[in-house]
This record gives C-alpha cells, structure tokens and sequence, in this order.
C-alpha cells in the first residue's frame, strides 16, 4: 500500500525533525520545504495528500501560499499551523478553504490527528458505515418478515433511505450489493403487501389507510393555515425520498424543519391520476364523476394537468375553507420561474400559495430521450446529484429565498416518485392499450400475472373506467412492461431509465415536509 504523501512546510523546518520522524514512523511519507515558492513549485509537479504550512513565513505568507496552492488544486487538503489566534485571521484562514488549523506549539499527536481525520477519514467511515449496516441487516430483515403495516413500511423506507446514502458515502462496491439485494426483497415484499390492501384503502367504506394523494390537503397541508402567516404549499413534480434527503441542507440553511413525514401516492403514480387527486382532493373515480368535462383518460386528447387550479378551488370550497386568499402557481419552464420569483412578495398577502414545480418530472421524462441526460442521470446517485445541482441553482429555490426572513410556513410535497426500471416484462393488447412502461389499461392485455397487480373492474382502485371490460396492471418493482413488437429495440432503449405508474417503494412512499422561517 502507498505511504500517504505530506508536505510540510516551515522556514524552521530543522527544529521539527522529531515530529517529521514520528509521522515517518506512523507510517506517512513526509517532503519538507521551507517557503511558500519552493511549495508551490512542489505542489504543481507531484500528487500530494495534504500540505502542512506554516502561516508565518518571509517571502510569501502562509495564506498567500494557501491562495495559491487553491489555484493549483482546489481540492488538496491544507492544514494552516500558526502562532497568531486573531480571529481575523481564522477568517480569513477558514474562507480560503482550509482542512483544518494547529496553534503552536503543536504535539506530534495533534498533528498526527489532523492527518488521519483527512487523510483516513472516508476509510473509517466506510469500516464504520460497514459495521453499522451489518448489524442493521438483520433487524430490517426481521422488520421486512413481520408483516408489517403501512407505518412500519414508511420506517423501513426511510431507513433504507438512510443506509443508502450512508453506503453511498463509504464507496464500498460489495456493500452496496448487498444493500441493493435488500432494497430489491423489500420491494418485493411491499408489491405483496400493496396488492393485499389497496382496495381496501381506496374502497368507499375504508375507515382505515395512510394519507394518500387524495386527502394529503386536507390532513397535511390545510390544517397549518394561520390568519395572518402565509402557507405556502410546494409541490415538486415527482421528487423521490432520497432525493428530498439530498435537497434537505439546502432548505436547512433558510427554514426550520418541524416534520419530515411520508404518504402514498396513489396507483397509478403518475401524475395524471396522483396530482389531480392531491387537488381535487377526491380518487380519480369521484374526479371523473364530478368533472366529467375535465377529467381525460390516458386515451383522451388534450392537457391531463390542466384543472388543478379549479379541481383545488372546489376543494377548498367543500372543506370550508371557500373564503380564503389563494394564488396558484404552475412553472414548467425558466421563463415561469423567474416571473414567480418576481412575483414572491406579492405572494405574501395571500393566506395559502400553491406552487407546482414541473422541474425533476421533466428530467426523468427527458432522461430517457436524451443521450446527455443517459450520462448525467445514469444511477439512483447521480440521479440523487442531479436533483440537489438543479434545485440549488433554480427559481425555486431563489424564490423561497426571498421569504426565507418574512413570517411564513412552508409545506414541501410531490405527486408520486420513480423507479430505475431494470426488467422487461411482456404485455400484449390491443390498439386500445395505453402506452405507459410501469402500468397499461385496455381491454384484452394479456400478461404475467406474477409481474403485475391487475384490477380486472377499475373501480375496484378508485379509477374510471375508459372503456367497456377495461382493465388496469401495474408493474412490480424494476419490471418495465413492453409490447412483443419491436421487443429488444424497446428493451434496450427503456432500460435503467426512471419512470413511474407502477408499485415500487421509491414510487409510492413520498416526502412531506412541513417547515417554517428561522
């Protein structure tokens, strides 16, 4: 194994043999030089682990040096060693992206510690992550055998969650193996539960069942109305658990998180059937019924999405909340998103404010017909990347920006989320059935009956019925479902793509956030 590199560098260099020798005893490879020049001169020709420089140097400073090695390498550890503890100076010091700083004198232990912390550091964390999640397997396995309800499934996604970003961070190929081996028996184990409950949840004599897209305004999001502190009520377009996890400190930064909750989407989750649900507050079987000019089926021509402002105003209205200020907001392009951030202010007199963000729907969507977005968004972590990149440098997040100080209070939801589908599964209908990869209705479909959860009679799921002896199936897991013509051309285009419709953890159990201004 390589000895790990350390430059050090002092215009004393001689008065630190002792501590030189111990770090070469302990295993590290130490260069020493004894001017910022010399330094940087190293530092442009050689790879380095970390340098250790001395702030107080003639010729050029310490914090000139450590400008300057930034420029060479913006990511080389520099840990800054000083006589001088002004705070002015720590500043300045940290501002320029110090690893870490030492006060002289300094024990070799001290400077031992800084290393292994930086140095070391990703090592440790993974043998520790390893250890951790060793012992968590079994109590997640245990949790997964013991028939769990729609609560104890919410914890265990979350944990999953959790162990996934945690392995993500270790950077262990054979952890994450085995963990996704668990992710892939747990969804097998959520498609069997789903199956066996869903209708009873969305049944009209259910008197049991999670909060669902359809009643998520009314037990979620109305309850935290207060006269005189606007609610703003974000819904972003298909935002998975993991990938609230990631935008997270970036909403910590300007807003305290109360509440950092699930609920289920409905079937199918996709945006047609959950959102319009979410506004209308009623399944899709009662929406079709009562907006019948409306609601459109998969089949239909024209907008799926474009009554959520009216579906809402209804809601509100049976709710008893007719009398209230709203504003409803839908951005599904830049353009949208810059005018709203103008707008925020104006925002603030009304009680509730409904925001629609279309953005992480566009990127799955257009993932799969992008090369480029094939590249960026290839795995659930670069997916997970994807997301907290664009929402750092969105309208959104400037807009929310904007209010960050006033006195408001901030729900964060979505409509449903996605699954990297991984497996075909064959599905022969006729020139009815809808096209959708993780669900398809029609009349005559003819399948696997393992790989989907069919509802012969829709109404039996809460949905309409487009047509006479339609029926509804919905994939499980990382099936995708294609049609035998033109298999393989399908097989190969759709797969390892994200999409959603279907019965996956990732899909179904989804972020709702409940915040409010520092």
């Amino acid at each position: 194994m390589t000895k790990p590199k350390i430059l050090w560098v002092d215009d004393e260099i001689e008065s630190l043999n002792s501590q030189i020798m111990f770090l070469e005893n302990k295993g590290y490879e130490v260069v020493t030089k004894t001017n910022g020049f010399d330094a940087l001169e190293f530092v442009k020709d050689n790879f380095i682990d970390v340098v250790l420089l001395d702030e107080s140097m003639p010729g050029i400073t310490g914090l000139q040096t450590l400008q300057q090695i930034k420029e060479i390498n913006n990511n080389l550890p520099v840990v800054l060693i000083t006589k001088n503890e002004a705070e002015n100076l720590m500043d300045e010091a940290i501002g320029s992206q110090i690893s870490d700083y030492l006060i002289k004198p300094v024990n070799p232990n001290q400077v031992w510690l800084s290393l292994k912390k930086l140095i070391d550091n990703k090592r440790l964390v993974a043998e520790k992550t390893t250890s951790a999640y060793q012992q968590e397997f079994s109590s997640l396995f245990m949790a997964l055998s013991g028939n769990p309800d729609y609560h104890q499934w919410m914890d265990i996604y979350k944990k999953l969650v959790y162990w996934e970003l945690e392995i993500q961070k270790s950077d262990s190929p054979e952890m994450q193996e085995v963990f996704h081996t668990q992710k892939q028996e747990a969804n097998t184990e959520f498609f069997k539960f789903i199956s066996k409950n869903y209708a009873s949840w969305v049944s009209p004599k259910s008197t049991d069942g999670p909060i669902m897209s359809h009643n998520l305004l009314k037990f979620k999001v109305l309850p935290h109305l207060q006269k005189g502190t606007p609610l703003f009520f974000v819904l972003i377009d298909n935002l998975r658990f993991d990938q609230w996890k990631t935008i997270q400190p970036i909403f910590a930064e300007s807003f305290r998180i109360h509440e950092e909750e699930t609920f289920y989407s409905i079937l199918p989750t996709a945006t047609q059937y959950s959102r319009n649900a979410v506004f209308a507050g009623m399944l899709p079987i009662d929406i079709e019924k009562q907006f019948s000019a409306q609601w459109k089926n998969d089949d239909d021509e024209g907008g799926k999405n474009l009554h959520e402002e009216e579906f809402l105003r209804a809601q509100l209205k049976r709710l008893g909340k007719g009398d209230i200020k709203f504003s409803y907001t839908k951005i599904t392009n830049n353009f949208d998103g810059q005018k709203m951030v103008d707008n925020m202010h104006n925002l603030l007199q009304n009680d509730l404010n409904v925001i629609v963000y279309n953005f992480v729907d566009m990127l799955s969507h257009a993932r799969t017909e992008m090369e480029v977005l094939k590249e960026l968004a290839g795995d659930e972590t670069s997916y997970r990347s994807l997301t907290a990149s664009w929402f750092e440098h969105s309208p959104l997040h400037q807009g929310l920006k904007k209010i960050a100080e006033k006195n408001i209070n901030l729900i964060v939801a979505t409509d449903h989320g996605s699954t990297r589908v991984k497996t075909a599964a064959k599905v022969i209908g006729d020139k009815q059935t809808t096209a959708n990869l993780r669900y398809k209705h029609g009349r005559n479909l003819n399948y696997e009956p393992k790989d989907v959860l069919a509802f012969r009679d829709p109404k039996e799921a809460g949905l309409p019925v487009p047509n006479v002896n339609s029926s509804y199936i919905f994939a499980k897991g990382d099936l995708f479902l294609c049609y035998p013509n033109n298999y393989n051309h399908f097989v190969n285009y759709y797969k390892n793509t994200f999409q959603h419709g279907g019965i996956s953890l990732e899909e179904m159990i989804i972020p709702v956030i409940r915040m409010s201004s520092k």
